[in-house]
């Protein structure tokens, strides 16, 4: 098989300053996080909890950057800490609700300010306010690209499937959807 040239591909080329922008951003945004005494797991769960009155696990694990796995671990620690409470759900026995309590509340109004007014500047540095909503408005086309690609190839392969086998979910939107979301740590620092 021929391999193409990819040095001058426009597509390609726009990986790495993708993927340093986000690493750049990562590691400020989850130094200062952990300065104010919270993991970026943690600080993101908070901020999704906050101005609700409670979410399910499933609920948490859609909306947050945090894995399912890594999830319980997280609700363990902020429950000791008295920052959360977990309770059932009405109706659904399985189902767990996590509320913030009004430490957990104190906290959010503390940090949630402090880490939006950390990330600012260097967004205010980078960009203007017009190149922030063609940023946004671009990096969602790409990443709705990218997630409707994931659906495609979920299909596919469902197609594909030996009989019997089960099928394993992704926890992905369909191209186009726009799900309200309230704002958290990544989306403060997307929008700001």
């Amino acid at each position: 098989m021929l391999i193409r040239d990819y040095k001058d591909d426009p597509y390609l080329s726009l990986l790495r300053p993708l993927v340093e922008a986000y690493l750049a951003f990562y590691r400020v945004g989850n130094r200062h996080i952990q300065s104010l005494g919270l993991t970026p797991g943690q600080f993101d769960v908070i901020a999704e909890l906050e101005g609700t009155k409670g979410l399910t696990c499933a609920e948490l694990s859609e909306q947050t950057l945090t894995t399912k796995g890594t999830l319980t671990g997280v609700l363990d620690r902020l429950e000791q800490r008295g920052l959360i409470r977990r309770g059932q759900v009405d109706g659904d026995r399985r189902a767990t609700r996590v509320q913030l309590t009004s430490k957990g509340v104190d906290l959010f109004q503390e940090v949630f300010p402090a880490h939006a007014e950390f990330i600012r500047p260097f967004f205010a540095q980078a960009l203007n306010a017009s190149e922030i909503q063609i940023a946004k408005r671009l990096l969602r086309r790409v990443r709705d690209s990218f997630e409707g690609m994931i659906v495609s190839s979920e299909k596919e392969h469902s197609k594909i499937r030996p009989t019997g086998q089960k099928r394993r979910s992704l926890n992905v939107r369909k191209v186009g959807e726009n799900k309200k979301r309230k704002p958290t740590s990544e989306s403060v620092k997307k929008n700001t």
